[in-house]
């Protein structure tokens, strides 16, 4: 009896290069936005010269800053053990999947940890127009000090939503027909808003300009893209490297006239 050579275990693609259609296009809007000088008149539109009258708002700091962190702390611990033991939706993905959802969450959250820890950029709390000590300096003047502690660029806050875009990268690759697809699609929006709610809050209290926000949103997404492609790139050689080995095998166990 022959062997089947086994199918692709990856689902099909979607179109990655209107993927980065996309994150071009985002990218163009965010330099527009830093050459507009719009992040100081909306920050100067929010504070005063004795700082941020929503700085210490019990919502927004106990509420939508320290808990929502906390949750998505959890949240962050629960992805990875649906790696192992998926429930609900996660059992409609395989175990590759799952891990490339974790993965690119992850790496999305170092990215943004790693580019604050080494930014000079300070707060917008901390400009001496606020009653602070800091000078404004655009995030991308890098190795400029301000005069402020630092730090503040991207935002890290955003990005605990943000990073979770990484989530919506498997299922939008399946039909557009299909349930994971449309869950995607109801997720990435859901993503998006939350980061933005996320990052308004940060931006309400003070502690980041508007396009700090975005960044963290473009940021995630770039991270998370390159991570499935890789992981793509992966379950396709994966892919091949059985089918390859499944015709061998079925040529060796065929009679010698068949093969003749």
């Amino acid at each position: 009896m022959k062997n089947r050579v086994l199918p692709l275990s990856s689902p099909p693609t979607a179109p990655l290069h209107l993927w980065r259609v996309l994150t071009l296009l985002l990218l163009g809007g965010l330099v527009a936005w830093d050459a507009s000088g719009l992040d100081l008149s909306v920050m100067a539109g929010l504070g005063t010269a004795g700082g941020f009258p929503l700085r210490d708002q019990w919502w927004l700091e106990t509420v939508l800053h320290n808990a929502v962190r906390q949750f998505a702390l959890v949240a962050f611990v629960g992805l990875w053990v649906m790696v192992w033991r998926p429930v609900g939706v996660f059992r409609g993905y395989q175990r590759m999947e799952r891990l490339e959802m974790v993965i690119g969450v992850t790496l999305a959250l170092l990215t943004i940890s790693g580019m604050k820890r080494f930014s000079l950029t300070s707060c917008p709390w901390d400009l001496q127009s606020f009653g602070g000590l800091a000078t404004y300096v655009s995030h991308w003047h890098w190795g400029v000090k301000d005069g402020g502690s630092g730090g503040c660029f991207p935002g890290g806050h955003a990005s605990s939503a943000f990073a979770f875009v990484a989530l919506v990268l498997p299922g939008l690759s399946r039909g557009p027909g299909s349930a994971q697809h449309r869950r995607a699609m109801r997720l990435l929006v859901g993503v998006v808003l939350a980061g933005l709610v996320l990052g308004g809050v940060q931006t309400l209290r003070g502690a980041h300009y508007p396009s700090h926000t975005l960044w963290t949103g473009w940021i995630c997404w770039v991270v998370v893209s390159l991570n499935h492609s890789l992981f793509v790139f992966a379950r396709d050689k994966r892919a091949d490297l059985i089918n390859r080995n499944s015709s061998i095998e079925n040529t060796e166990n065929q009679p010698l006239d068949a093969v003749l």
